[in-house]
């Protein structure tokens, strides 16, 4: 029967389905800013193996919906979306029963398409496989709850909470800040069950209304999807209480952003042992190769992991993100911290990364410096001591600095693929043209009637 797909979906969706009939299916891809991009249909009008299209032009355009023209062709080919079963997961917010799929995109002549960002993971995860190695990730995503903002012009508040006060700030790990918005956490919750998305912890973060929920660690592209989903989730649940969850970087001037820290390691793709540990149980030079990898060409890929002008209003000293990728074992302030764990459990934890990234790229982008570090022979400098806020190798403080050093990175922007950096880098500076267009609130209040 034509309905036979059903029965095989994952557990978790059956459970959200119950006895009810499926009306609907989302065929679904991550675009450049990673958001939901697809079609939608009856569900009768869905089968795995059917072939769905979307135009070539949705990678072309910039954040605000203009298009790009690099590399653009005017005719706009179809490409084909072929459903990934296994990401099939239920749209528990929706009113009536609905089933989203991420879809993988390829030619009329099954070529991946080289734009698509799950393609470009995809791509560093080859890398990996070649050499025998398989990379374990584990993310953190933060993010603020906030009043509504229905104009850009006015500042972003922290949101009411039950008792019906402000949220404050520097209340990080605070059970009672986290019970203020738990009407919000539940319904995070209760989705993230219904499309079987679990969760390592919840915690309230420094920020007014921030908030971070750590995933359990795993394969990197099954956890990038998990972030896409999680972020579509967590918007639903807040504006299902009145309130919005953003994922800027730095929404609120005089609170600290938010970051989507990565946990990394890698493990031999034969006994699945951690390459970056000896048998002795020390430090592998693998280990030190990753670090010297991520230092060096993690400098060369900030546009990829803070993609914003408001990315870099996050990344300065004294707001509770990394200003460096120096390293260390336990030390927050550098850029590439190694937490306590057992020696089976080694890792790099990367804390540049934003959470207004592309989950899908960003975790690529992390993996292929480390990768070229490991395959280069890439020595770290020595273990920073002590705060580093202020000190070791600074990271661009704009996105027009970062742009530049991008431009010039030949060798990772191999692995990432070349076409897919060139289009990234063409749209990232229309991005930035616009915005050096604007005129903004500062200017209008303080230059206005003052010179």
């Amino acid at each position: 029967m034509a309905s036979d797909w059903i029965a095989e979906l994952p557990g978790p969706f059956l459970t959200y389905l119950a006895e009810r009939r499926l009306e609907e299916v989302e065929c679904i891809v991550p675009d450049i800013a990673g958001m939901s991009r697809g079609k939608a249909m009856p569900a009768h009008k869905f089968t795995p193996g059917q072939h769905f299209f979307l135009p070539s032009s949705l990678f072309y355009q910039t954040i605000t919906g203009e298009y790009v023209k690099s590399g653009f062709d005017e005719t706009e080919p179809d490409m084909i979306l072929r459903p990934d079963m296994r990401t099939a997961s239920a749209a528990p917010w929706a009113n009536d029963a609905t089933l989203q799929v991420i879809n993988d995109l390829e030619t009329r002549d099954g070529r991946p398409i080289p734009l698509a960002p799950r393609n470009v993971l995809k791509r560093v995860l080859a890398s990996y496989a070649e050499r025998g190695w398989r990379p374990v990730v584990a993310p953190e995503l933060e993010f603020y709850l906030t009043k509504p903002n229905t104009d850009p012009n006015e500042p972003i508040e922290p949101p009411v909470g039950r008792t019906g006060r402000r949220g404050v700030s520097r209340q990080a790990y605070s059970m009672v800040a986290v019970d203020e918005q738990g009407p919000v956490v539940d319904s995070i919750y209760d989705f993230a069950e219904a499309q079987g998305l679990q969760i390592d912890t919840v915690i309230q973060e420094g920020g007014a209304g921030q908030i971070e929920i750590n995933l359990l660690h795993g394969d990197p592209l099954a956890l990038a999807d998990r972030v896409f989903y999680f972020k579509r989730a967590i918007r639903e649940a807040a504006l299902k209480h009145g309130v919005f969850a953003t994922f800027m970087a730095k929404p609120m001037r005089d609170e600290p952003g938010s970051a989507l820290h990565l946990h990394q390691s890698v493990v031999d793709a034969g006994s699945g042992a951690n390459v970056f540990t000896n048998p002795d149980g020390s430090p592998s030079p693998l280990f030190y190769r990753f670090l010297g990898g991520s230092q060096r060409y993690l400098m060369q890929l900030i546009p990829i992991l803070a993609p914003y002008v408001n990315s870099y209003r996050r990344l300065r000293a004294q707001m509770s993100a990394p200003t460096n990728l120096e390293w260390a074992e336990d030390n927050r302030t550098t850029g590439l911290r190694i937490p306590h764990a057992p020696p089976a459990a080694r890792r790099v934890e990367n804390r540049v990364i934003g959470i207004d990234s592309n989950p899908y790229i960003a975790i690529a982008a992390s993996l292929a410096a480390g990768y070229l570090g490991m395959v280069n022979a890439s020595e770290p400098r020595p273990a920073a001591k002590g705060e580093v806020f202020e000190t070791g190798d600074p990271l661009p403080l704009s996105l027009d600095d970062a742009l530049d050093l991008f431009a010039a990175a030949g060798e990772v922007r191999a692995v990432l693929g070349s076409d897919f950096c060139s289009l990234y880098e063409a749209i990232k500076r229309a991005e930035l043209a616009e915005f050096h267009g604007e005129i903004s609130p500062w200017e209008r209040e303080h230059l206005l009637l003052n010179v």
